[in-house]
C-alpha cells in the first residue's frame, strides 16, 4: 500500500516541474524563479523550494522529465514499426502544433552547455533512448536523433516550419539511406 502522503508528495513535485516546463514555454528559462514555478503549479513558494532547494536542481528535475516524455513518445513510434511518414508526423507536430514546447525542451537541454551541473541530465533522453530501443546499431542510431535534433532546430527557426510531407523524404533518407516517397532514379 501506498503511503498517502508520499503519493501526495509525488503529485505535487511533479505539478511543480510540468509548471517549470510550462514557464520556460512562456517566459524562457530565464523567467524560472521558484515563485514564477509556484504560482504556475498553484502552490505556495515554500512548496517548491522545500521539493527543489535551488533553481538548479528544478531545472535538472524538469530536463530528465523532459527526457523521459520525448523517450516515450519516440519510442511508442518506434516500437510500432515507425515509418518515416509517422515519424515525420511527429517531427511536424513538434514544430508547428507544439513549437513552444518543442523550444522550450531545446532550451532548457542547451542551458547544459552553460551549466555543468545540468550535463548528466540533458544525457539522459539519449542514454535512455538506446537503452530502451536497443538498436541493432547503436552508432546508425545515434546518428539518427542527431539528425533528428537537427531537423528539429532548423525547423524551430525557419520561417515557415516544416510539415510532414517536407520532412518525409528527409526521413526516409536517414532511415533507408534513400528517399522512399518518390521513385528511384536508375543509374545510366
Amino acid at each position: 500500500m501506498i503511503d498517502g502522503r508520499k503519493a501526495r508528495g509525488e503529485k505535487k513535485r511533479r505539478a511543480i516541474v510540468e509548471a517549470t516546463l510550462r514557464v520556460i514555454e512562456r517566459d524562457g528559462v530565464a523567467g524560472v524563479t521558484h515563485r514564477s514555478v509556484a504560482r504556475e503549479a498553484g502552490v505556495p513558494t515554500t512548496a517548491s523550494t522545500y521539493y527543489f532547494a535551488t533553481l538548479d536542481d528544478l531545472l535538472i528535475a524538469t530536463l530528465l522529465w523532459v527526457a523521459e516524455e520525448v523517450c516515450d513518445d519516440m519510442l511508442q513510434i518506434v516500437a510500432s514499426g515507425g515509418t518515416p511518414r509517422e515519424i515525420a508526423r511527429s517531427l511536424a507536430r513538434a514544430v508547428n502544433e507544439n513549437r513552444a514546447r518543442t523550444l522550450a525542451e531545446y532550451e532548457l537541454y542547451l542551458l547544459a552547455g552553460r551549466r555543468p551541473e545540468l550535463k548528466a541530465a540533458a544525457h539522459r533522453w539519449l542514454d535512455l533512448a538506446v537503452e530502451t530501443a536497443r538498436p541493432a546499431d547503436p552508432v546508425a542510431f545515434r546518428a539518427f536523433l542527431a539528425a533528428v535534433d537537427g531537423l528539429l532546430i532548423q525547423g524551430l527557426t525557419a520561417d515557415v516550419a516544416p510539415n510532414e510531407d517536407d520532412l518525409e523524404p528527409i526521413v526516409s533518407f536517414l532511415i533507408c539511406g534513400r528517399d522512399d516517397s518518390t521513385p528511384a532514379t536508375r543509374e545510366q
